[in-house]
């Protein structure tokens, strides 16, 4: 991959916990990297839950490596675009060791 294709600009936040004003323990998300990205739609479908029809979007962000994003995982999220983005799975291609990241990640895609 060239890194001209990398025309994304994403965060990718991780949860801390703290603390509220009554005292329970919730996450808070903080960014952990604003990096570059190339960004392709996986699949678009529909999740029957609840009978509710809720549409998802599934895409896969490129990146580049970095120790700042070499530990990132699916307790994280993106994002992009006004959009939050979970994050289902985290691996270095083939043949690209230490290069590139690839993240899976969905997105409600009613909700923006």
């Amino acid at each position: 991959m060239a890194a001209g294709t990398l025309d994304r600009r994403i965060t990718i936040e991780r949860a801390v916990m703290t603390t509220n004003g009554f005292n329970e323990r919730v996450p808070t998300w903080l960014p952990l990297a604003t990096v570059w990205a190339h960004r392709r739609d996986a699949s678009a479908g529909e999740a029957y839950r609840a009978q509710e029809v809720g549409a998802q979007l599934t895409t896969r962000f490129t990146i580049r490596y970095s120790s700042t994003v070499s530990d990132v995982n699916p307790k994280d999220r993106i994002s992009y675009d006004g959009r939050v983005y979970n994050i289902t799975a985290v691996r270095e291609p083939e043949g690209t060791r230490r290069e590139w990241i690839e993240i899976d990640a969905v997105a409600r895609s009613d909700a923006a």
